[in-house]
């Protein structure tokens, strides 16, 4: 009832509010750039490559006039496609393999074989500077092993985490982590605390982000050893953390905190149950508005709602999940994407390079010391 209730009062909302362009929706990365932005992309990554990443990188250069590419891939493949958009072309650079890494391909056998591939190149062109962040729709879990090898994690993160955003009813939230460690204790948690509250007040101009640790209740003495650790930790923490406490499963379309920390395999279940709840509405909506002629008339009158909540809730909105933790900006966008879902992704790959999305982490980081860590996992234990 409270899902149902939610989507109701999301159509009344909508109802008086304009069209919006699902390009500029969520409006992320959308200042204006003072210095040259340069783009390293996977182009041979995806179900749909290269043309989506072509057409995306098309679309992207239209909202930010200050950025450049460097592509790698195939160029006998990429040049006719890019040529179509002069203003593209104009500020795209070539390197070109032939080499690729499929969706099949096992994150260490693509670490070990896959040397030549676009999307280690693309990688390494951060890492040597050559660019300032790496966009890929590739294989997720070669991508992490590679990025992780060639960039290695920054000084006082264990391990790198997935984060990315998504709509509540209060506007927009980020979660980590969403899959990359399944199982995580007390100090990967904090870790992840800090790395998000970087990324809201970054990606989503949050001022001072509420930070909240996933739980099976908001009660002090509930939940694994680890969590309540990392509560402890989080509530003594010398950084400017404003942190909520625990929070529960509703509280994550709630908006009640603007960044979710949890375990990488709790977080997943979270994501792919809230995408599957989606459609599962989207499809209840379809359904009852077929069901008889007086709801196919009702159709007419909300129409231009529904439309403008399926634009808020557009997947392609929220396109582009980040490899947080690394020396270096790594970004993933979903391999079924469409061009502007992909422009999306590279639109947030601007906004971390431009606000030295790394540099604030690691400034974050020397506030912690590994030592009081320990202490205070020691105490809850």
């Amino acid at each position: 009832m409270f899902a149902v209730h939610a989507v109701i009062m999301i159509i009344v909302r909508l109802w008086k509010s304009p069209q919006s362009d699902p390009i500029g929706a969520l409006q992320l990365g959308e200042r204006v750039l003072s210095d040259r932005i340069v783009i390293a992309l996977d182009a041979m990554g995806g179900d749909r490559a290269p043309e989506v990443v072509v057409e995306g990188a098309n679309i992207s250069r239209e909202r930010f006039p200050n950025i450049s590419f460097l592509m790698f891939g195939d160029r006998s493949r990429l040049k006719p496609l890019v040529e179509a958009c002069p203003r593209l072309a104009a500020v795209t650079e070539y390197r070109h393999t032939t080499e690729m890494v499929s969706s099949e391909d096992k994150p260490s056998l693509a670490l070990r074989s896959a040397r030549g591939s676009s999307m280690r190149l693309a990688i390494e062109a951060v890492r040597d500077g050559e660019a300032c962040s790496v966009v890929s729709a590739g294989n997720t879990g070669a991508l992490m092993a590679i990025a992780k090898f060639v960039l290695k994690t920054m000084p006082g993160i264990n391990r790198p985490a997935i984060t990315s955003y998504y709509p509540t009813m209060r506007g927009e939230s980020c979660m980590l982590d969403l899959g990359a460690n399944v199982q995580c204790d007390a100090e990967n948690l904090v870790q992840f605390a800090v790395m998000g509250e970087v990324f809201a007040r970054t990606v989503l101009g949050i001022e001072k982000p509420t930070i909240g640790l996933l739980n099976v209740g908001m009660e002090s003495l509930k939940g694994r050893d680890e969590v309540r650790q990392a509560a402890a930790i989080l509530n003594e923490t010398s950084l400017p953390i404003e942190f909520f406490g625990f929070v529960e499963g509703d509280d994550i379309p709630a908006g009640t905190v603007d960044v979710i920390v949890t375990d990488g395999f709790t977080g997943n279940v979270a994501l792919k149950t809230a995408e599957g709840m989606t459609k599962l509405y989207t499809s209840f909506l379809r359904d009852a508005f077929k069901s008889s002629f007086s709801a196919k008339l009702g159709y007419l009158f909300i129409r231009r709602a529904l439309n403008n909540l399926r634009q808020r809730t557009d997947p392609r909105l929220y396109n582009g999940a980040m490899l947080l933790g690394l020396n270096g900006i790594v970004i993933k966008s979903h391999g079924g994407t469409d061009n502007i879902g992909f422009a999306n992704a590279i639109g947030v790959g601007v906004d971390m390079a431009q606000h030295g999305f790394t540099d604030k982490i690691r400034q974050d980081f020397e506030g912690l010391s590994a030592g009081q860590i320990e202490q205070k996992k020691a105490a809850v234990t």
